[in-house]
């Protein structure tokens, strides 16, 4: 099965290549050695195995089965001469694809196209225990499951992911918490023909789609109608993901001859579109461009479903008392509620760590695990490590961020088995392929420096077509076949 998605991915590749007159390998070139070795079958990739497996035993527990669990178990199973590794995750689909949840929701993919088995992705001789972990004893070094089996482990790693907050915003406490993948009937029955709906959830992502195909037929019908996109006072995962909906709507807007009768404005809580400054200024000419709108520092408190009205909460920094010893202004927060008007609003929820480990011994005050950002080792628990979305790591809730972290992770999680220094890093790199137009991308990469950091010699800032050719085609058979194996 992964060979016959793999070589269908290609064969769309070339299909795509071919209207261009090019050749997958003429224009692989530009991708750099990795990307392009692995798609063209070169032996680079297999390289990235360890050549010799350490002897060293311990007993490994994960908790989480996604990108990142299944990742780090992969490459630690082709580390270790004796792996004994188990991964506790109750969802029997946690390896889907992720990312593609923007293209679904633009119509570019379904949600066929992302789904996967993850038995079809365990790597041999790893233990699933099919259960949450909700009870952390780090003392000890044991957990307890939701079912009550209780599991010792000499080293442990959190790959669990976040969850989604809706229930925090007025008027959606009905929805409650949410993961991205697994059941969604709260969030869709209380989304129901209201012209709301959310990316972050895969079957949101459907309603999406579907929401955008309305609001673009009453566009071109004539209608005058105003699209709503958030941005929220909390870290999320895919930070480029609020933007990439709102232009993929543009575009199909664009498509249907119905722009100028939609309104887009973007409601962001920072006060930047983007953290790094390049990638900031290329964004907000962006907008210029496409005639969108914006107003920053708001943030979605509430959500009148029936008049479909948004509120936010719109804040500011004002002069208060002067501190004669600092001989400065103390500066005061102000707030007002900001009531706006929807046709179509694309929610980007509060996210946060799930509770029975943002609250735990292994959580912190903010609820991420408390991790050195370069070795990815718990502040306080030297045996425990995480890795991917519940990792208290700036700049690093991508899957692109998970395929530096993971191999830092594994370096030093076998350096610790052994009683050796830590002495790989993590240095911070994230990239977000930011989609701004059908058939267009933008691809940003950075890392601590906060500066642009391109693997490829080309201005990172500029929207090209081959890197629409890399989100839409490669990067999904890179994720399922490279980094669940442990080897990209």
């Amino acid at each position: 099965m992964m060979n016959k998605d793999l070589n269908d991915s290609l064969e769309l590749l070339d299909n795509e290549l071919k209207k261009q007159g090019l050749s997958r390998r003429d224009a692989l070139k530009v991708a750099g050695l990795g990307s392009a070795a692995f798609l063209l079958g070169g032996s680079e990739v297999e390289a990235a195995t360890v050549a010799n497996a350490s002897d060293v035993k311990a007993k490994i527990v994960i908790v989480g089965g996604g990108l990142a669990g299944v990742a780090t178990a992969a490459r630690l199973t082709n580390s270790l001469s004796n792996p004994d590794i188990t991964i506790i995750e109750p969802n029997p689909k946690s390896v889907s694809y992720q990312p593609g949840n923007t293209l679904i929701a633009s119509g570019v993919y379904t949600k066929d196209d992302i789904m996967y088995n993850t038995n079809e992705y365990l790597p041999k001789g790893v233990k699933l225990i099919a259960d949450y972990a909700v009870e952390f004893d780090p003392d000890n070094n044991k957990l307890t499951t939701k079912s009550g089996e209780e599991v010792s482990y000499d080293f442990l790693v959190i790959a669990a992911g976040l969850k989604l907050d809706f229930g925090r915003i007025k008027g959606l406490e009905s929805i409650g918490e949410a993961y991205t993948l697994g059941d969604a009937s709260k969030l869709l029955e209380t989304f129901a023909n209201s012209g709301v709906s959310s990316i972050y959830n895969v079957d949101g992502a459907v309603a999406t789609w579907n929401n955008m195909q309305k609001f673009v037929a009453d566009a071109k019908a004539g209608k005058k109608v105003k699209g709503v996109f958030t941005d929220p006072n909390t870290p999320i995962k895919c930070g480029g993901a609020p933007k990439k909906i709102m232009y993929l709507t543009n575009a199909r807007l664009n498509e249907a001859g119905a722009r100028a009768n939609a309104e887009l404005t973007f409601y962001p809580n920072g006060g930047k579109m983007f953290g790094v400054p390049e990638y900031h200024e290329a964004i907000l000419q962006q907008f210029k461009d496409r005639d969108f709108k914006w107003n920053y520092a708001h943030n979605l408190t509430g959500v009148d479903l029936e008049n479909k009205i948004a509120t936010f909460d719109h804040h500011w920094k004002e002069k208060g008392e002067y501190d004669q010893d600092l001989e400065e202004y103390t500066m005061v927060t102000k707030h007002e509620d900001v009531q706006v008007e929807f046709d179509f609003l694309h929610i980007t929820p509060p996210q946060k760590a799930p509770d029975e480990i943002g609250n735990s011994p292994l959580g912190s005050s903010k609820g991420w695990v408390p991790v050195d950002k370069e070795t990815l080792q718990h502040v306080k628990y030297p045996n425990v490590f995480s890795i991917g979305d519940i990792a208290a790591v700036p700049m690093g809730k991508t899957g692109g961020s998970v395929r530096k972290q993971y191999k830092a992770l594994v370096d030093n999680l076998i350096a610790a088995m052994e009683g050796k220094p830590l002495t790989s890093k993590y240095d911070g790199y994230t990239v977000c392929p930011l989609i701004t137009d059908i058939g267009k991308v933008m691809l940003a990469e950075f890392n601590w420096t906060a500066k642009p950091t391109p693997s490829f010699p080309l201005d990172p800032t500029q929207e090209r077509y081959i890197w629409w050719l890399l989100k839409v085609y490669m990067l999904k058979p890179m994720t399922m076949h490279g980094m669940l194996s442990g080897k990209a």
